[in-house]
């Protein structure tokens, strides 16, 4: 059976994906088995090594406070950089240059320089011109380098969410009487979401990981520096960095599986719901004295 995007595969097609997906995972299996012997040969995958993260010592003292402050900056970073980002996003297709222009200046502006450039910065700036307290500022400056940088990106990302739909759709709001705030908020915004989400979800999941630069360059205590103090208590680097890549994974498998869920929730309300304006509600929703008055031809019949 063909679709619009390929065509349906042949005989010799089938078996030849099938003796590359063997291929692929027996090379797959013998790269890992090779890791696991380098590993045994160096002695890194010995019990001991492993036994601080059983218990509560390693997870009380290093893993949960570095945790903590890793989630403290992304919900931080996350609830400031959404709406932040929509604005600009909304602000760019303006139709007033004096709201689009400097909008799509702020968002090129700060979408060029690297987030550890801007966490730097942010550094240096709670710590010339604030009282911000000292063992705060690493916490601030990650957060403001996470939130400019990732502003940027959502705004580009709401921007081509409404930008993907079909124009029909405002011309179609508009000829019932709507304002463009109106058609913005009531028609193009709800659709856009379902077609963003995986993309903001992906921009989440950098915000959570770039937490991790505050920690490698600014010593803000988050989950990655701390593998630094369980190398130098414990002596077990592979072992540390692996239980912080799992944390991150599960972390961020939560993250894209709530989102996932959440897009599915939407779609299947969008399909079951036929909602359709009556004559009051187009009213409320219409601009003073711009009413329109959809009863009129159906009262009038053929």
């Amino acid at each position: 059976m063909s679709s619009v995007l390929y065509d349906a595969q042949g005989p010799r097609a089938k078996r030849r994906n099938i003796v590359f997906s063997v291929v692929f995972l027996a090379a797959l299996a013998a790269v890992l088995w090779w890791v696991y012997t380098m590993l045994d040969e160096k002695g890194q995958l010995e019990w001991v090594l492993w036994k601080p993260f059983v218990g509560t010592e390693a997870w009380s003292t290093y893993l949960w406070p570095g945790l903590q402050n890793t989630l403290k900056a992304a919900v931080l970073a996350m609830v400031i950089a959404l709406p932040l980002g929509a604005v600009l996003g909304i602000a760019r297709l303006s139709d007033h240059a004096w709201v689009r222009v400097p909008a799509g200046a702020v968002v090129e502006f700060f979408r060029a320089i690297p987030v550890l450039v801007l966490m730097i910065f942010g550094l240096a700036l709670f710590s010339e011109y604030t009282n911000v307290n000292a063992d705060d500022r690493p916490l601030y400056a990650v957060v403001t380098g996470l939130v400019l940088y990732n502003a940027a990106v959502l705004a580009e990302i709401v921007r081509a969410g409404i930008l993907s739909l079909p124009k029909g759709q405002s011309e179609a709001a508009m000829a019932v009487g709507l304002r463009k705030n109106q058609v913005m908020r009531f028609i193009l915004l709800p659709q856009a979401v379902t077609a963003m989400l995986p993309a903001i979800v992906s921009q989440l999941v950098v915000i959570v990981k770039d937490t991790a630069l505050g920690g490698a360059v600014l010593t803000f205590p988050e989950l990655l520096a701390a593998v630094s103090a369980m190398i130098g208590y414990y002596g077990n680097p592979i072992a540390s960095f692996t239980m912080v890549a799992v944390i991150f994974i599960v972390i961020n498998f939560a993250l894209t599986s709530f989102a996932s869920w959440l897009e599915g929730r939407l779609r299947r309300g969008k399909k079951s719901t036929g909602a359709v304006l009556g004559a009051d509600a187009v009213e409320e929703l219409s601009a003073p004295g711009e009413h329109v008055d959809v009863t009129h031809d159906v009262e009038k019949g053929p």
